[in-house]
């Protein structure tokens, strides 16, 4: 958060203008302290206090603020002050708001049956503020609660009256990385693309490989045709990834997801090759060496009309 230069701001220098002036004066609290409403004070806060049950019980002391507060009517004996001060940064474009904190100090318990009066004052106004909400002035109110004219707290109240930041248009999606599809490797995607798992196999020997190569590594064959294997394998090893995190994986992570961190696998299919690709099925934190899995076809969507991958999902029962 950053201060601007507040000596020509016009508008800062009139609101200064409503520090000290009263908010409220001798206002009463719309109820006595009560138990019922002690009670639910309790409930939704889960503090179950014996000071605040039974004969000669008190009020939580965090209650101040609620034996004051005027409801959708207010209270008699509210000034003008503070809703003019609204008022003028309302015009100014200040039109939204936000609580920020607030500040109590206890002087007396209050108990049922006490009749709570107060007053109120506005106490400061900063000067001009920029957040990441937007720019505006920061109002602070100052309540003074009294039972039978002795002082039983005070209740500091801040809000930001503010204009909303400018927001900037939503960046497109970044579009998911593409394979590298060369003529090489060709088939095995064209095949992806029809939910086929292709392999090369030597026309010479016979053995089978991925990823695809211009020649057999067994015999130097430069001749092959395809397998389709049947995407069956186990876990051999694998990684976990977590970082860098990239806007363009928007699936969540875990079991299913690559938003991160997740595992990539080196699966060997029951064919006897090898293939990288996701472990799914099961969060990141559980793929384990030998888990079987199964080759799943998983469509992404995008505005290049979608991808096809291979992924490999645990066998249902595993994991």
């Amino acid at each position: 958060m950053s201060e601007e230069d507040v000596g020509t701001d016009a508008l800062g220098a009139r609101l200064k203008e409503y520090e000290g002036l009263p908010a409220a004066l001798a206002a009463t609290g719309k109820d006595p302290v009560n138990l019922p409403m002690i009670r639910h004070w309790c409930e939704a806060m889960g503090d179950t206090g014996e000071a605040y049950r039974g004969p000669g019980a008190i009020a939580p002391p965090t209650m101040l603020q609620a034996w004051t507060m005027g409801g959708l009517t207010g209270h008699e004996g509210r000034t003008g002050a503070y809703d003019e001060l609204l008022g003028l940064l309302d015009e100014s474009g200040c039109t939204s708001v936000v609580a920020t904190d607030c500040e109590q100090e206890y002087l007396r318990p209050l108990r049922p049956g006490d009749e709570v009066t107060f007053d109120a004052v506005i106490e400061s106004v900063s000067g001009r503020k920029t957040t990441r909400l937007g720019t505006g002035y920061f109002v602070t109110t100052r309540m003074d609660v009294r039972v039978d004219g002795e002082p039983a707290g005070t209740h500091r109240f801040r809000i930001l009256k503010y204009a909303p930041a400018r927001r900037m248009p939503p960046k497109p999606r970044p579009r998911r990385p593409r394979p590298v599809v060369n003529r090489d490797n060709a088939g095995f995607w064209e095949g992806v693309a029809a939910h086929r798992l292709l392999v090369q196999r030597c026309t010479g020997c016979g053995t089978l490989r991925h990823p695809w190569l211009p020649g057999c590594n067994a015999c130097g064959c430069p001749d092959w045709d395809t397998a389709e294997v049947s995407g069956e394998g186990t876990v051999h090893s694998y990684v976990v990834m977590h970082h860098p995190p990239f806007p363009a994986f928007t699936e969540s992570g875990g079991a299913d997801g690559t938003a991160g961190p997740y595992a990539v696998g080196l699966i060997e299919l029951a064919e006897g090759v090898r293939m990288v690709s996701n472990v799914v099925g099961v969060p990141y934190d559980k793929v384990r060496i030998g888990l079987p899995v199964r080759v799943e076809f998983r469509r992404y969507e995008d505005e290049e009309g979608g991808l096809v991958l291979p992924v490999f999902r645990v066998v249902e029962g595993e994991g």
